[in-house]
This record gives C-alpha cells, structure tokens and sequence, in this order.
C-alpha cells in the first residue's frame, strides 16, 4: 500500500537527482532531505503533509519542485533560495489568499519565490575582516617606498539583476543598500591605490570621486567605449574603469585610455576575425602615470630618480563571455603592447635616449577583471611573457598575422610580451571563491 514512513537511509544516496515520493500517506518530510544536493526534481504531490521542512530551502539544484494535492496552509520561506527551480506545483492545497494570489499571477512562480526571499529572516554573522598577508620581506639595502593596493569589482546596477542573480533578495541588489557596503569595504582597508571595475559613470562622478576625495584620494575614470555613441543621458549609465590614488603619496602625471575596439581597428587590416568578434567588444583599459612623493622613501630617493620614481598603475576589464576565449587573450595582448607604448614614451620624456628602451624600466602595476581561469591563453600569457601562436583559446581564427604587430616575439610561433611581471597572490592558486 501507500508509504508512510521513509527510510532514514535514502538521505544517504546523495547521487540521487529525481526522486518520486508521490500518491502516498507521507505526514511530513525530515529536514535530512537536504542532504540529497544533487535533487533537481522531486514530487511531494497527492499525499498528506500539513507542513515542509525549511531544510528543503538548500537544495539549490532543484528545478521541478511538485507539492500538488495535499493539506499544505503555509510554506517556508526558505523555499525563496530555490533560485533555479523553474516548476512549483501548488495546486489543490488550501494555501493562504497572499502566497494564492502571487502564484496564480502571470509568472507566478518566480514572483512568488521573489517575495519569500525577500521576506526570509537572515540571521547570519558577518565574515571576519580580511588580514594583509606579507608575500615579501623588504628589502632594506635599497630605498624602498611601500604602497597597498586594492583591485575590486563593484559590479554595476544595471547588471545586478533578479534573472542574473536570482539567489541574492532583492532588497540586497538594490544599489543604494551595497553602495554603502562597498564604500564601507574602500575605507576600511584603506590602500593607497584602489583599482575599480564596473563603476557607473554617474556614480563616479556623484558618489565614489567626492567621497574619497574627502578621505584624501583623487582619481581618473573612463566609460566603455560605447559611451561615445549615446546621448547624455544615456552615457550617465555606461560603466568603466576607475583609478584612485592618495595624494599624500602620488603626484599625478597623466592618464591614458586604451580602447581595444579601436586597437582591433587599427590592426586588423582586413581581418575579418579582428573586425566581426574583437571589434565588436567595448571594453577598456585605463592607465594613471605617478610619482611616488619623496618623503614616502623609507631610505632615501633612488639615486636614479626614472627607476625610483615614476609608476604606472594600470587597469582593465576584459570580455566577460567564456565563449570568447578569444577576445580575452587578444584584449590583454593589446593591453601590454599599449603599456610597453606607454613606458617607452614616458623614458624618452625623462630624457632617456637609448636605441632599445627597457620596458621594466619604470615600475608597473597592473590591476583588473580579466574574467579569465588560471589555465587560461590570458593567464599563461600574463605569467610567463608568452602563448603559443596557435594556443587554443584562440579557437583556430585567422589572427596570427594581425597579432605579429603587438607581439615582441622574434619566432612564428610564439605571441610575447616584454615585461617581468609578478604575480601579488604567489603560490597556490585559492581553492574556491564565493558562489557569483
């Protein structure tokens, strides 16, 4: 006949995705459900339950989630972490007029877990505050100017969105409640250099500038590309990069723009690659040239003021897409090329005349987002000075003679960049980071 009780060794089969407990004389459901994580179905319907465990809240794979035909009044709100379920079935249940009345709209179901999620009692402890890892021992024989640095994607509004980011309440995306937490997070850590991804123009402008400033910060900022294009209004919500440094420790000597559309442009000759899949990207790299101030040497001035006091600070936000594996590694190829420009320009106008400029001459420090993984063409690339000219993120496009131009390679079969780059988090690479 129909089950009444469940064995507690089924919450051990963890493999299971679909499990069918329906048309049965089931009085409630342990919360050790929850330890079934790989659920993407399950189907409670036409047996007896009068309540759900919250537990059922955890099982973020679920998709199909069926609890027709039973004695159901009220439902967890914990139900509202479901963020991929796609089907709830309520029908036949003597549910509540406010959780009916959601369901049955147009949508019904994610406007129904939108609201329980929103309505969900956090009670949560905040993380421990973050503590600075020492990588390096100074080195005390040569005068030295220390700085800290901060990189930070603060993820613009416009891309903050329910569909995108469907496990997170509403009330949390909202920009005006993480703006704060954001600024909170800047002022703590305190860094002398802040790199920013993702800022909004108007933010910029009307939060982020004026508020550091007050703490004794300038910086620069520059939308994507496509701000160019649009009306006034319009360019208020395009966001960029954005560059912060203290002015008690930095003179500020230029900024640069690179444009990696406008790059593709310029090298694609022809290439139809370049024109229809690099071309069409927006994104942008951003450059601050300083000076470290003097009082700021812990042992006196370099006696050679080019290597001791110029610094470069640059940043950029790459492709975001994993089906452009492409556009990642040729965006951060022109990246580098555009900095070793940068440099050598900056040499000749300390008065550097050498035939061969060393574009380690000057210290560079280069922040970002570059949306990549650690076995990625971008991260090689970065790492070791060089890919391979046919490496496989470059998905077999006819890039190879376009490339030749920003590539200080002396073989074919190799894409090179010049500068002895540093790695700031050495060692192992972290596990795992928060689920984004």
């Amino acid at each position: 006949g129909p089950v009444r009780n469940l064995c507690p060794k089924l919450w051990s089969l963890r493999h299971l995705t679909s499990l069918y407990l329906n048309d049965n004389n089931l009085l409630r459901i342990p919360p050790d459900i929850s330890k079934l994580t790989n659920l993407t179905y399950l189907d409670l319907s036409s047996n007896k339950l009068r309540s759900l465990p919250s537990e059922l809240g955890d099982l973020s794979l679920m998709r199909q989630l069926l609890l027709n035909n039973n004695f159901l009044r009220n439902l967890p709100f914990e139900l509202g972490k479901l963020f991929q379920l796609q089907t709830l079935g309520l029908q036949g249940n003597p549910l509540s007029p406010d959780i009916l009345n959601r369901y049955n709209e147009p949508n019904g179901t994610q406007k129904l877990l939108s609201y329980m999620l929103d309505h969900l009692a956090l009670n949560v402890t905040q993380p421990p505050q973050r503590q600075w890892i020492p990588v390096q021992q100074r080195d005390c024989s040569r005068p030295t100017a220390v700085f800290t640095v901060m990189c930070y994607n603060v993820l613009c509004d416009k891309y903050c969105t329910r569909q995108l980011y469907g496990y997170c309440p509403t009330w949390a995306l909202n920009w005006e409640y993480r703006k704060k937490g954001i600024m909170d997070e800047i002022k703590h850590y305190r860094a002398d250099i802040i790199s920013l991804q993702e800022v909004e123009t108007d933010q910029f402008y009307n939060f982020f500038l004026p508020e550091l400033k007050r703490d004794g910060y300038n910086g620069i900022f520059s939308p994507k590309s496509r701000a160019r294009t649009m009306s006034e209004q319009e360019r208020k919500h395009v966001d960029g990069c954005a560059i912060f440094f203290r002015e008690a420790k930095f003179h500020f000597i230029k900024e640069y723009l690179i444009e990696f559309n406008q790059l593709a442009m310029a090298n694609a000759e022809g290439n139809d690659d370049m024109l229809n899949r690099v071309m069409t990207k927006d994104n942008i790299g951003l450059a601050a040239l300083l000076e470290v101030k003097e009082p700021h040497y812990e042992t006196g001035m370099p006696a050679d003021r080019l290597r001791g006091q110029p610094l470069l600070v640059a940043t950029a936000h790459i492709h975001w897409d994993p089906e452009y594996s492409d556009v990642k590694l040729i965006q951060t190829m022109m990246l580098m090329w555009e900095l070793k420009q940068i440099i050598e320009d900056t040499c000749r106008g300390y008065g550097l005349t050498a035939p061969t400029i060393d574009c380690n001459a000057i210290p560079l420090l280069l922040c970002g987002d570059l949306n990549s993984l650690p076995n990625s063409g971008v991260v090689e690339y970065l790492s070791t000075g060089k890919v391979a000219a046919d490496h496989l993120d470059f998905k077999e496009y006819a890039y190879r003679s376009s490339l030749r131009k920003i590539s200080t390679a002396e073989g074919k079969d190799a894409l090179a960049h010049s500068f002895r780059l540093c790695r700031a988090y050495q060692g192992d690479t972290m596990p795992f980071t928060n689920y984004t």
